[in-house]
């Protein structure tokens, strides 16, 4: 760093403070590092200062502050993305505005279903608050405890219950977003029908924060599903999986919540995250389910699975199998799932990957994809597990065991060269949930036809002409492109 941008950055620490106020500002290094590493700690950045602001308005100021200042914002909520899109790539123009002082739940009513809720509210907590009004919120993530609404909505979060409820795009009425001028577009009507002209909210959700920051969300909710059936069963292929789920969906129509498949290696993942939790089922079966179906009112769910599951087992579909007695038991169900994430990160820097194909596709990538990458990368392991009801599969690669630093960069490059290269073929997608952020641009730009890039960029100048936001993140924007 030279004199000249030492200086630079000095004067610009001192005119956030002098506008914003020190208490909204951190410019120590000590203090900034955690908004400034991504979630798996691979990756540490710099950032000219972290802004906390309390309000909407605090946010609007900062952010007509940094544009006179020129300083770049890239907005961050609980920093559990995995695809590097809320950390700052060029610290020395760059700031991080958190917004994880804007958490408080504005309104929630129950005749509306509906509910309006800042930005940096914790999703578990958004859910514990309408749970407690007999009602339900149904986007569900492994890091539900720290990662908070308003990242969810910018990603377009996934997650274990789009099978049922969608995307988090379906389960947005609407959002107050600071634009890059600093003004404000209020668009928190919580009406369920609405067909005036262009959806605005829509252009924000999934945009990364490269378009403005939300900072306020009006959410859809649905009655509290108070019966719950979770089962865990043994399958003989990934194949018999997907005619499972055919069968699921015409068996237990909307019902169904979830419907993930797994690996045997889960198991040993799992157990080495989580050396006492308990395996219900032998861990020798070529594939796993982890099904859940939920509902309230009158309808029966126990009896609905154990019909379902009795059907299935006669005819073979299903070798083994086990459903949860009680919360406890499911929620262990569950960690097997979550736990093998744990696992996997144990054992050191891999790579990860968030693909789709079509349904019917699935077992047939999967396939295709485990031995290319084994053709391309001997030695490797492939974790392959996800969502079936929506063809998403996360092909995660494990570097050899005995593989250098450098060794296991040189094989997660190759191991997702192989992938992508199936995948392409499948007419697949690079990011089913994830997003794009800094670390899939390249792959992302590379696969982007012509219109479709005019059509981003388009909006881009129209709506951040100075190109504050994010910069880097899912595209590389110049001012002459």
């Amino acid at each position: 760093m030279t004199a000249e941008t030492t200086a630079s950055v000095a004067e610009w620490r001192e005119a956030l403070r002098e506008h914003l106020g020190s208490d909204l500002v951190l410019t120590e290094r000590d203090q900034m590092v955690a908004y400034c590493r991504d979630w798996h700690g691979d990756v540490t950045t710099d950032a000219v200062a972290v802004l906390r602001p309390r309000s909407t308005e605090q946010v609007a100021a900062a952010v007509k502050l940094c544009r006179n200042l020129g300083l770049a914002i890239v907005p961050q909520g609980g920093n559990t993305g995995l695809v590097l899109g809320a950390i700052p790539d060029a610290g020395q123009g760059q700031v991080v505005l958190s917004l994880e002082r804007m958490n408080r739940i504005r309104q929630i009513d129950a005749d509306d279903f509906s509910a309006v809720v800042e930005a940096g509210c914790i999703l578990s907590e958004l859910k514990d608050a309408i749970a407690d009004k007999g009602m339900f919120f149904p986007l569900a993530l492994g890091a539900q405890g720290t990662c908070r609404i308003g990242g969810n909505v910018s990603t377009n979060a996934g997650g274990i219950n789009v099978l049922r409820y969608g995307m988090t795009r379906e389960l947005i009425f609407g959002l107050e977003v600071v634009l890059p001028d600093g003004s404000i577009f209020d668009g928190l009507s919580t009406l369920r029908k609405d067909n005036r002209g262009i959806d605005l909210k829509q252009l924000f959700i999934g945009a990364e924060g490269t378009l403005g920051i939300i900072t306020a969300i009006s959410v859809k909710l649905t009655p509290y599903p108070d019966q719950v059936a979770t089962a865990l069963l043994g399958l003989a292929s990934l194949d018999d999986a997907i005619k499972l789920f055919r069968r699921a969906r015409r068996d237990c129509c909307d019902l169904m919540s979830a419907f993930e498949f797994m690996p045997p290696l889960a198991f040993t993942l799992a157990k080495e995250a989580m050396p006492d939790l308990p395996i219900p089922i032998a861990a020798d079966y070529p594939a796993y389910v982890l099904m859940e179906i939920s509902g309230s009112g009158l309808v029966d769910i126990d009896d609905l699975m154990g019909r379902f599951l009795e059907a299935v087992m006669e005819e073979g579909i299903v070798l083994d199998g086990t459903i949860a007695a009680s919360q406890t038991q499911a929620r262990n169900l569950w960690l097997i799932r979550e736990g093998m994430n744990e696992g996997q990160a144990k054992r050191g820097m891999h790579l990860r990957t968030d693909v789709s194909v079509k349904l019917s596709q699935l077992a047939a990538f999967v396939a295709d994809a485990e031995k290319a990458v084994e053709d391309a990368v001997p030695g490797v392991v492939c974790v392959s597990y996800g969502h079936v009801g929506d063809g998403n599969v996360h092909l995660n690669v494990l570097p050899a065991a005995h593989a250098t630093p450098d060794e296991r960069v040189e094989q997660i490059y190759k191991a997702k060269g192989a992938i992508n290269a199936v995948l392409d073929e499948y007419q697949g997608s690079i990011s089913a949930e994830h997003g794009i952020g800094r670390l899939k641009r390249g792959d992302f730009e590379v696969r982007l036809s012509p219109v479709r890039r005019q059509l981003l960029t388009a909006i881009k100048h129209a709506i951040d002409p100075d190109l504050v936001m994010n910069p880097g993140c899912q595209l590389n924007f110049s001012v002459n492109s």
